[in-house]
């Protein structure tokens, strides 16, 4: 009997040892794996490695954490990328992928938002990301983030914008009180189709349906300067804000004194404690 349990606990320690074994070189793989699966060219972005590549004839860059967190959560950078990197880099260094695909020249339109879709699929059906995701959204990011956002509220965990567009009409248009930006907005007449009367009254903009957000409790955090006169406030952030509190939904706003259009905090503390509060 005693032989009998001395082979047992032999054998039982041999297959511990290989389990074991067998987890370390899997979860070992599955680093590896998520260091080197992304086709495309590798660079250095702040000490992590960057692939950048082509998605649906869009340049795109997914940077990969050292220690992928649990669930692989991402961040996905919608404008101005590498600029004010503070937050990216803050969740980076807690396993969060950041990702980014160029869609700037679209301004938020219909395609724009069916690249997100298709990009958001991709990532999460090929490389298994959260199906919640954090939008970051900078000055006119701040267009495809809501814009995308409204359509797809169930996939947010949150927002940040950063002095964000909520209205084209503002920026690039002009044609309220901003001073806005003639190139830039021929474009953006160009990207929906339209001339500049008929945008003057567009309404068909996520500042006007807003209500996925608030249904769904999606955590927005506005940041802006309260002298912004090329994205002002009180034509974006503070309509945004006013709509979110007005009916229940998540809102906090970081308003900047005597600050003009200008992007995140000299301290981020407040930007990193709120996506990581609410981030899934």
């Amino acid at each position: 009997m005693i032989t009998n349990w001395k082979v047992y606990g032999s054998r039982l320690l041999v297959s511990v040892l290989m389990l074991t074994a067998i987890g370390c070189a899997n979860l070992q793989q599955e680093r590896s794996v998520m260091e080197d699966i992304f086709i495309g060219e590798p660079s250095n972005f702040h000490g992590y490695k960057m692939y950048s590549f082509a998605f649906n004839d869009r340049n795109c860059r997914v940077v990969v954490p050292r220690n992928p967190a649990k669930g692989y959560p991402w961040i996905w950078r919608a404008h101005f990328f590498g600029h004010r990197p503070e937050v990216d880099l803050a969740l980076l260094s807690r396993g969060f992928f950041l990702a980014y695909i160029d869609v700037g020249d679209l301004y938020g339109n219909k395609e724009a938002v069916n690249l997100w879709n298709d990009f958001y699929k991709y990532l999460v059906s090929e490389y298994r990301f959260s199906k919640q995701v954090v939008l970051e959204g900078m000055s006119v990011g701040g267009l495809i983030v809501f814009n995308w956002a409204t359509e797809n509220a169930r996939k947010v965990s949150c927002i940040y914008a950063d002095a964000p567009v909520l209205d084209f009409r503002s920026w690039p248009g002009g044609l309220l009180q901003g001073l806005g930006s003639t190139e830039d907005w021929q474009q953006c007449l160009k990207a929906y189709n339209m001339t500049a009367a008929q945008a003057s009254s567009f309404q068909d903009q996520a500042i006007n349906h807003l209500e996925p957000l608030w249904e769904q409790k999606v955590p927005v955090l506005i940041v802006s300067g309260d002298q912004d006169d090329i994205v002002p406030y009180k034509e974006n952030g503070e309509i945004l804000a006013s709509r979110l509190k007005e009916h229940g939904g998540k809102v906090k706003v970081i308003l900047k004194k005597e600050k003009g259009h200008s992007h995140g905090l000299e301290d981020p503390q407040p930007l990193i404690r709120f996506v990581l509060k609410y981030a899934k």
